[in-house]
């Protein structure tokens, strides 16, 4: 017997509604850092462009440090979020599941 799951009342269960506003809040607040932190270089390089000449070794100056530090700021926000998808997220969305034939 196949059963059928009511996506509408899902979709005004209370949990559903907080586990979409509690994931979209810290997404939007991921997305707002990450955006600020790309567009530093930008910004920085046309603005203070002496501070990012600065040589901190060898051929290795300030900008090309700042450029390379975007990919871990940009692993270190997956991580963020892979980590409280993983402990929160997914136990929400499981209790949602998990009573999704119960919901009307």
């Amino acid at each position: 017997m196949a059963s059928t799951v009511n996506w509408t009342a899902i979709d005004n269960d209370p949990r559903f509604q907080a586990l979409h506003k509690k994931k979209t809040t810290f997404l939007w607040s991921l997305m707002a850092i990450s955006t600020v932190y790309y567009f530093l270089l930008p910004i920085g390089a046309a603005y203070f462009p002496e501070l990012f000449k600065i040589k901190v070794w060898g051929p290795m100056n300030v900008g090309i440090l700042f450029a390379l530090s975007e990919f871990v700021v940009a692993w270190t926000i997956a991580a963020v979020y892979a980590r409280r998808a993983n402990s929160q997220f997914d136990a929400m969305a499981a209790e949602i599941v998990r009573d999704s034939n119960l919901i009307k």
